[in-house]
């Protein structure tokens, strides 16, 4: 439960104070030993902790899952590797997997339809992986995400066909690679704010991506934040932010 959820069940009178009492009590970190889990994240952040999975060992990550699904009813990892999600899978069946964007999570099958609107746009097809990261980040945590893919400075009619739609969202995040010139033209076409997101993909001289970040951090164009390279989980948490913000304006 969350902070509200608990002071809603006491206004209601399905839990004492004494039982919130206990409940608030409750050390704001859980120590593992090798990792101190934030379980009072959500309360200060609006957002649970969110498990970096690569670099993990399996003793570590099996632990840290099992406390904060049973903490959240849910959980939600990044850069998940297929041998984590078939291992974690054994002990939980429900879990999904994504080998695109290399999420994997436990999902409240409760949750209500996303709200307001993101849109994650991206250079070309190559940059998906990232964007995928960003978009299934946002949806995780509750906002509604507007894929436009493949609409790069390269035909950029394919960019204008879908203007509409790019407008008409609280945020947009635009995902490329090469020289990473799609923020700059969104950020002159959109009236919200545009979450650039540099990626390793392109040619020697893209330098994994340290060019498309260049051009980003350096764009003429106003209104646009850069994350680092291929941050997409960044990304989707900004913009998440924003979103939240935009639907309590309206």
């Amino acid at each position: 439960m969350d902070m509200r959820e608990v002071l809603e069940k006491v206004k209601q009178g399905e839990i004492s104070v004494e039982e919130a009492e206990h409940y608030f009590r409750k050390a704001p970190f859980d120590e593992m030993g090798y990792a101190k889990l934030d379980m009072h994240r959500q309360i200060r952040s609006g957002f649970p902790e969110v498990i970096f999975c690569s670099g993990k060992a399996d003793a570590h990550l099996v632990p840290i899952v099992k406390r904060l699904y049973e903490a959240n009813g849910e959980v939600f990892g990044t850069r998940a590797s297929e041998h984590q999600y078939q291992m974690l899978k054994e002990i939980y069946p429900q879990i999904q997997y994504d080998p695109i964007s290399h999420i994997l999570k436990i999902e409240n099958k409760e949750k209500k339809e996303g709200v307001g609107l993101i849109a994650v746009c991206t250079a070309g097809t190559a940059d998906i992986p990232v964007a995928e990261e960003a978009a299934q980040t946002a949806e995780y945590f509750g906002a509604k995400v507007e894929r436009i893919y493949d609409v790069g400075v390269a035909g950029i009619h394919r960019l204008f066909a879908r203007l509409d739609a790019i407008q008409d969202a609280n945020c947009v995040v635009a995902v490329a690679g090469m020289e990473g010139a799609l923020a700059s033209v969104l950020g002159g076409l959109v009236n919200k704010p545009v979450i650039a997101v540099p990626t390793s993909v392109g040619y020697g001289a893209s330098m994994n991506g340290i060019s498309a970040l260049l051009t980003m951090i350096n764009s003429c164009a106003n209104g646009i934040a850069t994350v680092n390279i291929d941050n997409g989980y960044g990304a989707g948490y900004i913009a998440t932010q924003i979103n939240r913000m935009g639907v309590k304006e309206k």
